[in-house]
């Protein structure tokens, strides 16, 4: 819920801004929100970095899960790009700033230089019917040609214009095999197309949350810096203890996550239904000391891939919190959005702690060859 703050302004500026809503076509609250929001990031800017911190940007940025990973490796972020209004809410309560809202018409030149761009892409088909027909007649083509079209070309000019000394992309593992593997074919040769060596893994979040999620990262390091021989290993330290679902639930709970009687006799319908027909669709119990299935962005419909058993009543839905915990964020990040939008946010995010050691392994890569390079420089004067 939007809260009211009543200012007082002179004659002559309450004349200015009345003049300016009615050119803008903007009311008078909503470009004193953007001004406000604007000062406050104005005042985060001025707050001074470390020298020894890598900067990077933070594209498709939904809440910013990777934000937090690369800010807890080191880093310092400079820019923000995520389009979802419920998401820059919940992205300003944390960060102190809104994101940019729609990539596709931001100006790359006009993105601050950074060190490392980082970004969560949605997948898009690419069609590669142009491409084969380019080929086919012996002409070259270029990931405009391949990409055009689909966010991951974003990502693209912005490697391209800004040149950064690496990138940390994520996405859902079917990446690999969408459209029979031409999508990922297409994205690896776009960013070795652009100079860039390039890694790949796919990453499961269990040993760090409770929760069984893969996705695949790609990592890049530019090869006009650093040479051909770049090397990168996904050495992921496993955590002492294994996570488990006991591990992050709410000892208070609202009857509200309670599954209604109609809703949970659906479920177990719909589950009979599938399995008599052989196949394993249905709703999913949590074990509480094992880990969960993968929590998705339609958690908030009827919460069917994640239940809590409770004794003499229906199973639960986990809670927002509950969600944010599964995803690895911090009891002090914010929610300030409503149940329905925050499943879905939490349900499009990252395991942030299995990122924070990518984003860490990334930054540990980059110093090691940036004191490489120094020590070479020294060494020729």
């Amino acid at each position: 819920m939007a809260k009211q703050v009543h200012i007082r302004v002179d004659d002559t500026t309450y004349e200015e801004l009345n003049e300016y809503s009615t050119l803008s076509g903007q009311s008078m609250q909503d470009y004193l929100s953007v001004a406000i929001r604007q000062l406050l990031v104005k005042k985060r800017e001025d707050v001074p970095r470390k020298e020894t911190d890598y900067t990077f940007i933070d594209l498709f940025a939904g809440i910013g899960g990777m934000r937090i990973a690369y800010e807890r490796a080191g880093g310092h972020c400079v820019y923000s790009n995520e389009w979802n209004r419920y998401s820059q809410k919940t992205y300003f309560a944390n960060f102190g700033e809104y994101p940019d809202d729609d990539i596709t018409k931001v100006n790359a030149a006009d993105i601050p230089n950074h060190d490392i761009l980082v970004a969560g892409f949605p997948c898009q088909p690419f069609s590669i019917a142009g491409v084969s027909k380019k080929q086919s007649l012996g002409r070259a083509t270029g990931f405009e040609d391949k990409t055009q079209g689909t966010l991951f070309f974003d990502v693209c000019r912005i490697l391209k214009e800004k040149r950064p000394k690496a990138f940390m992309l994520e996405n859902v593992k079917n990446l690999c095999s969408h459209d029979k593997g031409r999508t990922f074919k297409v994205i690896q040769e776009s960013l070795e197309e652009l100079n860039y060596k390039i890694f790949f893994r796919i990453l499961d979040g269990k040993s760090y949350v409770p929760q069984h999620r893969e996705r695949i990262v790609i990592v890049g390091f530019d090869q006009e810096r650093y040479g051909k021989n770049v090397t990168f290993e996904f050495n992921l330290p496993l955590s002492e203890k294994t996570p488990v679902i006991r591990d992050i639930l709410e000892s208070d709970v609202s009857d509200k996550y309670t599954l209604s009687d109609k809703l949970w006799v659906y479920l177990q319908n719909y589950a009979a239904k599938h399995k008599a027909a052989g196949n394993g669709f249905g709703y999913g119990i949590a074990p509480l000391d094992g880990v969960s299935r993968t929590i998705s962005a339609r958690y908030y419909k009827d919460g069917s891939e994640i239940l809590i058993a409770q004794n003499g009543k229906n199973p639960r839905k986990l809670t927002p919190r509950e969600c944010a915990r599964l995803q690895g964020f911090p009891d002090s990040f914010k929610i300030p959005v409503s149940d329905t939008q925050a499943y879905k946010q939490f349900g499009n995010s990252v395991v942030v702690p299995l990122m924070s050691e990518v984003a860490k392994l990334v930054i540990y890569n980059l110093r090691k060859m940036d004191k490489e390079i120094a020590l070479r420089k020294r060494m020729t004067i």
